[in-house]
């Protein structure tokens, strides 16, 4: 038996390797075994596959299944009348999206641990928020978009919310000059996903010689860098950019899916992202899936403590990722921290910005 109150008021980056692989061994086993007799799915999958949750030695034995399977299947370990909050991927129009199906438990332990993570970051205070993108973004409260669910997590971190675009997609730029006369000299909070605020805010700014005093602020962006570095825009790049027009000078990327909200890798000040005591991640060879040493590059399985109505607390991703190191990053975080390297290539366009591009 597991239950994340062994470990919810601890600090997110408190264990060390033995530590964190003691919990995850035990952990993790504990969560296969609940889905695999909970999910019909799930076990047909398992059972195809001929693998026996119960069998698994090591955290890297723990089964896990590929993401592109919730585009495919309604999974889930709880019965639909529980459902109380149905999360979709993004994805362009005729694109398949992920179904995650989240029951009451499950959605309070997506926002509780999300806001312990962050909070580490940003501290507990609630900040002046600019959100970067469109109120009518959570225009249903009840099927929300991996945008509008990243919004909808993030917004508890603010106070006095402002958005900075219309319902065009268009900078509004009164309502961003209002934000920033408000909030004048104190610290705000800026958010949104990586191509819109390069494209909807970044640009206009740039093209009109705009500059912002945001100068106490700090922006926590991800998604969609796809499009980015197909055109030459790293994450330096994209720093350097925003100070220009914004002053803002902290900024943290950070990586997550719809598949496991809530446990995201946040960036560190030394520039990596960073797996909390909440989840954890693998790198896989694509050819025959062994687990890869720190310093090759595979695709990415990750692994989550907190999906209990759903089977996604082991999925293997579409993305390229490299482990970098693991309990001595410079920023003093303990776990592992790694870098991703975009898709693999026959995968669809998936992030936020990337399936708002294609749509464009």
């Amino acid at each position: 038996m597991f239950s994340l109150t062994e470990i919810q008021d601890i600090a997110p980056f408190s264990l060390d390797r033995a530590e964190k692989e003691a919990l995850y061994r035990r952990a993790l086993s504990w969560l296969s075994q609940h889905h695999y007799d909970r999910c019909a799915g799930y076990q047909r999958i398992l059972d195809v596959l001929g693998v026996d949750p119960a069998k698994a030695e090591t955290v890297q034995d723990i089964p896990f299944i590929p993401v592109r399977l919730f585009k495919e299947y309604d999974l889930l370990s709880v019965d639909r009348d529980a459902v109380v909050k149905t999360m979709t991927s993004s994805g362009t129009s005729g694109q398949r999206v992920s179904k995650i199906f989240l029951d009451k438990d499950a959605s309070a332990t997506q926002t509780r641990i999300l806001s312990k993570i962050v909070a580490s970051f940003i501290g507990k205070k609630r900040l002046p928020m600019l959100v970067i993108d469109s109120a009518s973004t959570l225009k249903d409260r009840h099927t929300f978009s991996a945008r509008g669910a990243g919004i909808l997590g993030f917004s508890m971190f603010g106070r006095d919310m402002a958005y900075a675009l219309d319902d065009n997609m268009q900078l509004d730029m009164p309502a961003v000059q209002a934000f920033v006369d408000a909030h004048r000299g104190e610290p705000i909070l800026l958010f949104g996903f990586t191509f819109m605020i390069w494209q909807h805010f970044y640009k206009p700014l740039a093209e009109a010689g705009i500059q912002l005093d945001l100068s106490n602020g700090v922006m926590i962006h991800g998604g969609g860098w796809k499009k980015l570095i197909e055109s030459a825009v790293d994450n330096e790049t994209f720093k350097r950019a925003i100070f220009d027009v914004s002053g803002v000078a902290r900024v943290h990327n950070y990586y997550g899916m719809v598949e496991q909200t809530g446990s995201i890798f946040m960036e560190c000040e030394a520039g990596h992202l960073h797996a909390s005591i909440f989840s954890d991640v693998c790198i896989r060879d694509h050819r025959d899936f062994s687990s890869l040493a720190p310093g090759q590059q595979g695709l990415v399985q990750l692994m989550s403590l907190l999906p209990t109505s759903y089977p996604g607390h082991s999925i293997l991703s579409e993305d390229l990722g490299e482990i970098v190191g693991e309990d001595d990053c410079g920023c003093g975080r303990k776990g592992k921290y790694f870098k991703i390297h975009g898709r693999i290539k026959s995968a669809e366009v998936r992030g936020c910005g990337d399936a708002y591009a294609a749509g464009t």
